[in-house]
């Protein structure tokens, strides 16, 4: 090995190498790159090529660069229109490089000192066994890969420096940049030579593979090249005949949404098949209508696709939060939903039902949850629902068939685990359709519903990853078998405190913006909205709150359109201004003590009530009447009432034959409003004991409970609505079955404070402390 010591510009290269005895052109774009070219350009033209390691880097060092270089001869210059520079380069001799530094005489670039390496070699045989091997191996590569002249192949048969011929062979080959830097660095010939046999080989394998793969393609290329030919002749065809369809377009779009799904292995194979036929069918026929739905039922579902749920309890409450006050059972269930998620693999969904009384927020909180999940939300209403194919879909039979309502809304949320609110499902109905709560028995199975068959799709439909959601104003008319499937959450009245943070942060602002009034001074004070709810709604909810609500902004609109006011003030004092007279007068209901005259508790599909139960004794034959549109359980308490009150007649301090000289008539007032239930017992024997005796029953009293003939309390349902009811009439003692106690824990702790609960057991207690001495 011969040495030469030379200082010489570098050139960084990115992505390439320039091996001795190549020619290649280079684009420079680099300031220092430029700035050496510019130097070598003024002397003798000769520069050192050296490889860069990373190639991503734009700015570097000499750290940056391979320790080997090719010293090269800039043979053309070329300025391009986007200011960088084309070079055309030869490579002259391999430089191992001793040191590299930058230097600036008028503008940075490398330098690099370094030593010329002289590669000789002494002819044998093993040299020449590697020349015939490697000459071998890439005619057969050139031939295979086509990249190579012919008249480059017999220069390398007459080629006899060998190490000019590997370096020449190494920059045809398609090889990455640090093997190309490996053979650079190689001194010894034969060491190269037997290194490049091996890539060679290598890269020979890799072609025939290469050209395998392109055949293949190509067959298939002319195949299709075939089919789409004769598919334009039908085109043609179809166009002379009159057929203005083009069906095959339509498949073809078919097939690529099919092809974006996850869809099971059957239902591809199925939608193949009814391609096929709808290739094969006239255009316009019915039964094309009918597989046009079909196939586009099956696509527009969202197989395999699903949203990533959001497991950050601390948001989901916070949004729980922001859209609803209170609710505290409610949002305790769905964060310990996500922290199950959270822990679990499982993605079954719950199956909650959410019953209570209208407007306390059962659709909207639906809604609020998907969003605290961050899920897609879909809802479907069931109220007046009487066909079951409205939930397992119609048969193909007919034309104008198509899935059920429950595929429906997968198909509306776009992905297989939704948050799925399944609405007012107590207001279903069954007749000669069939019953569509059964139907909803396999939808709401978690055991089920992973293999959920609607009519219409026919196939097996997974739906054990929704987030099911159902409502419902009462539990009592949903069916047995449907409601053991559900989780039963109760959302009760809201109490007045409730209403007030209600109106404030939620109905009030957003009744404001929606009459256009946010951007002006309007208030209405807690003591207005207070008023509001006692003397002009009477509900469970806040339903008619956010109407009177919504009547003072419209009233407040219309005063500032006709420039009457800026703004408004709307107080306790001035509120009938708007919204007229007060609907509920607490003269309506007398809370002062009276005979025959006593309170009772009802609850309502609307939330609780106070019943007054009014008993008018009076001499006849020993009859009982009952008005008031009264149902059977409630005729069937009063019956066993007097029956009670006829025993225990010596006791209570009346004739034994009163039953036979005196009549009772017992009425609940607002008649034509029927009433039903079996917690007016106790209230109805109070009062019918009252009118008997004289004695008056205690004003400030109110009183639930169903009895026995042995004069017994039985525990009843609704206590938390009752009592609430007692609360907003100003009743502050109720007398309570004993074992109704415990329930009272579902009572807001402000309430219970202000209020006496009295357990009773036996009808004597009830008597002792309902009526006056």
């Amino acid at each position: 090995m011969e040495q030469k010591m030379l200082t010489k510009p570098v050139l960084a290269l990115r992505g390439v190498l320039i091996l001795p005895g190549m020619i290649a052109n280079i684009d420079v774009g680099r300031d220092k790159s430029i700035a050496a070219i510019n130097a070598v350009m003024e002397l003798d033209k000769q520069i050192l090529l050296v490889g860069q390691m990373d190639n991503e880097k734009a700015e570097i060092t000499t750290a940056d660069l391979y320790g080997w270089g090719v010293l090269a001869e800039v043979k053309q210059r070329l300025q391009l229109p986007s200011g960088a520079i084309r070079l055309l380069v030869e490579g002259l001799a391999r430089v191992k490089l001793t040191e590299t530094a930058e230097v600036h005489n008028g503008e940075a670039y490398f330098v690099a000192q370094g030593e010329i390496i002289e590669c000789v070699h002494e002819p044998s045989s093993e040299t020449e066994a590697l020349r015939r091997l490697l000459l071998e191996a890439f005619g057969s590569w050139a031939a295979v890969t086509k990249k190579v002249p012919a008249d480059t192949l017999e220069a390398f048969q007459e080629e006899e420096d060998l190490s000019k011929l590997t370096d020449i062979m190494a920059g045809y080959l398609p090889i990455a940049l640090p093997e190309k830097e490996q053979l650079l660095e190689t001194e010894s010939v034969t060491a190269r030579m037997r290194r490049l046999y091996e890539i060679m080989t290598r890269e020979q394998e890799i072609a025939a593979v290469a050209k395998s793969i392109s055949e293949q393609v190509h067959e298939a290329v002319e195949q299709n090249q075939k089919e789409y030919y004769l598919r334009e002749q039908i085109k043609v065809i179809s166009k002379e005949l009159g057929d203005s369809e083009d069906v095959q377009s339509e498949v073809a779009e078919y097939k690529q949404q099919m092809a974006k799904l996850k869809m099971p292995a059957d239902v591809a194979a199925k939608l193949n098949k009814e391609f096929s036929r709808l290739m094969k069918m006239p255009p316009m026929t019915p039964e094309g209508a009918v597989i046009r739905s079909y196939i586009e039922a099956l696509l527009s579902l969202p197989w395999g696709k699903f949203s990533k749920d959001n497991f950050d309890l601390k948001k989901a409450k916070d949004t729980l939060d922001a859209d609803h006050y209170g609710l505290k059972k409610v949002k305790e269930r769905i964060l310990e939903y996500l922290a199950v998620r959270a822990l679990s693999k499982s993605t079954r969904g719950p199956i909650l039902c959410l019953v209570g009384p209208p407007g306390v927020g059962k659709t909207s909180l639906a809604s609020s949850i998907a969003k605290a999940i961050k899920r897609k939300f879909t809802r479907v209403s069931l109220g007046g629902v009487r066909d079951e194919a409205e939930i397992r879909g119609h048969r193909r039979t007919y034309i104008g068939s198509m899935p059920g309502r429950i595929i429906h809304g997968m198909q509306t949320s776009g992905c297989m685990n939704p948050v799925f609110l399944l609405d007012e499902i107590d207001k279903m109905a069954a007749d000669f359709r069939g019953d569509p709560a059964s139907a909803l028995l396999e939808v709401l199975d978690p055991e089920q519903n992973n293999t959920f068959s609607d009519h219409f799709i026919e196939f097996p439909f997974d739906l054990s990853h929704v987030f099911w959601i159902v409502t419902a104003n009462t539990a009592e008319t949903i069916p047995p078998a449907l409601l053991d499937r559900m989780e039963i959450i109760q959302l009760s009245s809201y109490t007045d405190e409730e209403k007030v943070k209600i109106a404030q942060i939620h109905l009030l602002p957003k009744e404001l913006k929606l009459n256009g009034l946010d951007k002006y001074k309007v208030t209405v004070s807690e003591k207005a909205i207070r008023r509001v709810i006692h003397d002009y709604t009477r509900e469970a909810g806040v339903r008619n709150l956010e109407r009177k609500l919504a009547t003072i902004c419209r009233k407040v609109a219309m005063r500032i359109v006709e420039g009457k006011a800026k703004g408004a003030q709307v107080t306790e004092k001035n509120l009938e201004k708007y919204l007229g007279p007060v609907i509920f007068l607490d003269e309506d209901l007398s809370m002062e003590p009276a005979v025959g005259v006593a309170n009772g508790l009802a609850w309502t599909s609307v939330g609780g009530e106070l019943l007054k139960v009014e008993v008018l004794a009076f001499k006849g034959k020993g009859g009982l009447t009952l008005t008031g549109q009264l149902g059977d359980v409630m005729k069937e308490s009063a019956q066993a009432g007097y029956t009670y009150i006829r025993s225990r007649a010596k006791v209570l301090g009346l004739p034994e034959d009163f039953g036979e000289k005196m009549d009772i008539h017992i009425h609940l007032p607002e008649g034509a409003v029927p009433k039903d239930g079996p917690s007016a017992g106790v209230t109805m024997v109070t009062a019918m004991v009252s009118a008997l005796t004289g004695r008056k029953v205690k004003g400030k009293l109110a009183m639930t409970g169903e009895i026995s003939l042995s004069g017994k309390v039985w525990p009843v349902g609704g206590v938390k609505e009752k009592t609430l009811a007692a609360y907003r009439y100003g009743v502050r003692t109720v007398l309570l079955p004993k074992r109704n106690m415990q329930d009272l824990d579902e009572l807001p702790e402000n309430i219970r404070k202000q209020m006496t609960f009295i357990p009773v057991e036996h009808l004597d207690e009830v008597l002792k402390l309902a009526l006056e001495d």
